[in-house]
C-alpha cells in the first residue's frame, strides 16, 4: 500500500438516471467509464457481485481507464450470500480465473459483503481468510483450479506478482465483536467502515494496513445525498486516517438519485486527493480509443 494511496470513488458507474445528468447528453453508453474515471479516481465494479463477468470485458475496462486508475471488485454472493462460505474453493478459484487479472496494476482490494441474516462464526471465516490469495500470484495459483465451465473462458497470466487486498462488509449485530475484529487483524484484512443510515451495524476498527469506506446514504439507504456537514466530517475521518499511514478507499454507493457521483467529487476536493477534470463531449467518439486520445487522465497531486 503505497502512502500516496488515496481512493475516492464510486460504486458502479452504469445507471439509467445518471445519463443527461452526471453524463453530458450525447455521451453514448460505451464512453460512460471513460468518461467518470476522468472525475473520480476509482470505481467499485459490482457486477461481479452479481456473476462472472466475460474475460473481454475486463480487458475493455483496463483500456478505458487512465493510468495510476484503480478498480475495487465486489465479491461474487455465490460465496458469501448462497454457499455461506461452505466449500467455496473452487467458486473461489472461479471468481479469480474470470478475468480480474487482467486489471494488472489497476486492481484494487477485493470486497466481501455478508448479508444482514449472516451472523458471525469464528471457525468459518477464519477458513475463508486462509483460502484468501494475499498476492496476483497467489490468485493465479488458485485460478488454475477452477472447474471445467471456466475452460475457454479464463484469463490465467499475471505481468507482475502484487500484493491483494481484502475487505468485509457485515451487516449482522453479532460482528461487533473482538474475535471478529482479531480475526481481520490476523489476516490484514480491512473492516468496512459501512454508512447505512443506521440500518446496519456501524464499526470503524482499523484492522489492516488500509481503510475502506462504503457511503450509501446519509438518511436514507441508496438515496439520500450528503450535506456539506456530512461531507466534512468524512473528510476529517480521512484525514486521520491518512495521519495513521493508512490507505484509504471510499465509494458512494448512493446512485439512486444521482447522489454518488457528485458526493464523490466533493469529498475527493475536501480531502485533495486529485481533481476531477471538466470533461465536456462535444461530438461522441465513434470508439473507446478515440475517447481515449481525447480526454486526458486525471491530475494526482503528490
Amino acid at each position: 500500500m503505497l502512502k500516496t494511496d488515496l481512493r475516492v470513488g464510486i460504486s458502479g458507474w452504469r445507471y439509467g438516471p445518471w445519463r443527461n445528468n452526471f453524463y453530458p447528453a450525447g455521451l453514448p453508453m460505451r464512453q460512460e467509464l471513460a468518461f467518470a474515471s476522468r472525475q473520480v479516481n476509482s470505481i467499485e465494479i459490482n457486477g461481479s457481485f452479481y456473476s462472472l463477468q466475460d474475460v473481454s470485458s475486463w480487458q475493455l475496462w483496463y483500456r478505458e481507464t487512465p493510468d495510476k486508475f484503480r478498480f475495487s471488485i465486489k465479491g461474487s454472493r455465490f460465496i458469501t450470500h448462497m454457499k455461506k462460505l461452505k466449500d467455496v474453493e473452487k467458486p473461489l478459484a472461479n471468481f479469480f480465473a474470470q478475468g480480474i487479472l487482467a486489471l494488472k496494476e489497476k486492481l484494487g482490494p477485493i470486497l466481501w459483503q455478508f448479508p444482514p441474516g449472516f451472523a458471525f462464526h469464528a471457525e468459518k471465516f477464519d477458513s475463508f481468510f486462509r483460502l484468501l490469495p494475499a498476492t496476483t500470484g497467489d490468485a493465479l495459483r488458485l485460478a488454475r483450479r477452477r472447474d471445467h465451465r471456466m475452460k475457454g473462458r479464463s484469463y490465467l497470466r499475471i505481468d507482475e506478482n502484487r500484493s491483494l487486498q481484502h475487505a468485509v462488509e457485515i451487516r449482522h449485530e453479532s460482528f461487533r465483536s473482538t474475535e471478529f475484529t482479531d480475526l481481520l487483524r490476523k489476516w490484514n484484512i480491512a473492516l468496512v467502515v459501512a454508512d447505512t443510515a443506521g440500518k446496519w451495524p456501524f464499526m470503524e476498527d482499523v484492522t489492516a494496513n488500509f481503510v475502506y469506506a462504503r457511503l450509501h446514504g446519509d438518511k436514507e439507504l441508496y438515496v439520500s445525498g450528503y450535506t456539506s456537514d456530512a461531507l466534512d466530517l468524512w473528510a476529517r475521518r480521512v484525514r486521520v486516517w491518512r495521519k495513521k499511514k493508512l490507505g484509504v478507499y471510499v465509494y458512494f454507493d448512493n446512485d439512486v438519485k444521482v447522489k454518488a457521483p457528485f458526493d464523490a467529487i466533493a469529498l475527493a476536493r475536501r480531502v485533495g486527493g486529485f481533481e476531477p477534470l471538466d470533461v465536456r463531449v462535444t461530438a461522441p467518439a465513434d470508439s473507446p480509443e478515440e475517447a481515449r486520445t481525447s480526454w486526458p487522465a486525471i491530475g494526482f497531486r503528490r
